[in-house]
């Protein structure tokens, strides 16, 4: 008996250490933008989205293979490969398009963790926590080395077990659950198809297949040991993705479950932001679930919002040659650093300009749509170059998911404009 469980417990251990950039990757896609919108989905159509989780699990994991391929063969982020084998055009559009998008995002996420903390403490107004935690992401962002900083938001990916255990404290009809999970269910109306369009975008975002080229990149440059690109390495990272894919899936299915179940049963239909979702449940579920809700709220944005400041800054500074590095102190990296500062700062004054979370969202999502398909191609290109790739092209059911994902995208943000001008 001592045997199996130490055999168990090696395994365990063994499993987490492979888990890293495709987990925290994974994990900070629920983001609190992503789960205000799947707290809408849920409380606007019940369980009717559920198979939407299904259906983009194996199109994101596709496309974040290929970043991760990308990122461990070139040892380069995503910027500096196009920069070097693509007209600047492309990588100046991208930059353009990227850095109001994420802004955005992680304005939306702070005015998120603010409205959230405020609500968990009220003598705090919701300004006041938002400008604690940008103070404290910048202090801990700069100060932490990479390794460190890794670890954290590795740990902090855990946050998100709340959302695993929070559905089994509600009254959801698991049989109707299973059904609007396995048979598509499509509503021919403008409302229905907006959130289809906002839960593709804050599942395949662009700036995640920056991060993701990025971190395997900076793994291996910070490894103690050469790698070798082989079959099992290969193997490793796929499984750190879909690892990371599926927790990031199975947390957006059970956030639907959960508003599903309590919000839409009670004829809650519109949430527009995340701090009404948690504040929703509390008369309607009791205190515990509000808290572990909300408490999942803090935790994700601590953990995403490292991650759409860091792709940021990378973008840019590739784009400009400029040192670049979580590794780097600050006067080492400055331009680097004072993007991810700019970033944050932006982000942080949304309030005084009088732009909404939902409003933040709604801008984001059609600066992610218009870039994503065009991004999914070039990955896709870059991919099936054997110049850049060598003999780590993409193999047959790499290009069959990856057209999906472009199709399923290209649809998407044509959809998106469309709505946006009927």
């Amino acid at each position: 008996m001592m045997n199996r469980s130490a055999t168990l417990n090696t395994r365990i251990r063994k499993i987490w250490q492979i888990l890293g950039p495709g987990l925290i990757t994974g994990a900070s896609d629920d983001d609190p933008s992503g789960i205000a919108t799947y707290s809408q989905a849920g409380a606007g159509f019940c369980y009717a989205t559920l198979w939407t989780a299904i259906v983009t699990f194996p199109l994101m994991a596709a496309i974040q293979e290929m970043c991760a391929r990308i990122g461990m063969i070139t040892q380069e982020g995503l910027t500096a490969t196009l920069k070097k084998n693509y007209p600047k055009s492309i990588l100046y559009l991208m930059a353009i398009f990227s850095f109001p998008a994420i802004t955005l995002n992680i304005g939306a996420d702070i005015q998120g963790m603010g409205a959230v903390a405020h609500l968990l403490i009220p003598q705090v107004s919701t300004f006041a926590f938002s400008i604690l935690i940008t103070v404290i992401l910048v202090f801990f962002i700069i100060r932490i080395p990479y390794r460190r900083l890794a670890a954290v938001l590795k740990w902090l990916c855990l946050s998100l077990l709340l959302y695993v255990v929070v559905p089994f404290l509600v009254h959801a009809d698991w049989g109707e659950v299973m059904k609007s999970a396995c048979i598509p269910t499509i509503h021919f109306n403008k409302t229905f198809f907006e959130i289809l369009v906002a839960l593709l975008g804050t599942t395949i975002s662009p700036y995640l297949f920056f991060w993701q080229a990025t971190m395997e990149a900076e793994d291996i440059s910070h490894s103690h040991k050469t790698i070798i690109i082989n079959k099992r390495v290969l193997n490793d990272m796929k499984m750190d993705i879909d690892f990371g894919m599926l927790f990031s899936n199975l947390v957006m299915f059970f956030i639907i479950v959960t508003t599903g179940a309590v919000l839409y049963k009670a004829g809650i239909r519109q949430i527009d932001t995340v701090g009404q979702a948690a504040k929703a449940l509390e008369p309607l579920t009791g205190k515990l679930t509000y808290v572990l809700f909300a408490a999942g709220v803090i935790g994700t944005g601590f953990l995403a919002i490292p991650v759409l400041a860091g792709s940021l800054s990378y973008i840019v500074a590739e784009t400009f040659n400029w040192k670049e590095g979580l590794d780097k102190q600050f006067h080492q990296a400055k331009g680097f650093y004072l993007t991810l500062i700019v970033s944050l700062s932006v982000g942080l004054s949304l309030d005084f300009l009088g732009i909404s979370p939902i409003q933040a969202l709604v801008y984001t999502a059609v600066l992610y749509g218009l870039t994503a398909p065009v991004m999914i191609g070039i990955i896709m290109h870059i991919c099936n170059n054997k110049r850049i790739m060598g003999e780590f092209t993409n193999k047959r059911w790499s290009n069959v998911l990856g057209s999906m994902t472009l199709l399923l995208m290209s649809v998407a943000a044509f959809a998106l404009i469309y709505f946006q001008f009927k």
